[in-house]
């Protein structure tokens, strides 16, 4: 090997070296990221499940059943007219 394919090896070496670093980089700041995300994610359910024991349960709406129908045809008288 000549001494230009070695400094073409080492420099892709070392460009490998960097890139891997840069990753390891951006990995662990989204890591960071993705841990305090899910801290104020789990602290704001935690506050709101406190929250909900704390407070009363909203009451339930009661539901209104329909007036039954009268089914009855029964002929009602006719109207008078006026005259």
């Amino acid at each position: 090997m000549n001494d230009q394919q070695r400094a073409e090896r080492r420099s892709k070496q070392e460009e490998r070296a960097r890139d891997g670093r840069q990753a390891m980089i951006e990995y662990e700041v989204q890591a960071r990221a993705t841990r305090e995300k899910t801290e104020r994610l789990k602290a704001l359910r935690l506050a709101k499940e406190a929250r909900a024991q704390t407070e009363e349960p909203p009451a339930k709406p009661t539901k209104r059943r329909p007036a039954p129908r009268n089914n009855n045809c029964t002929l009602s008288s006719p109207a008078k007219t006026a005259t």
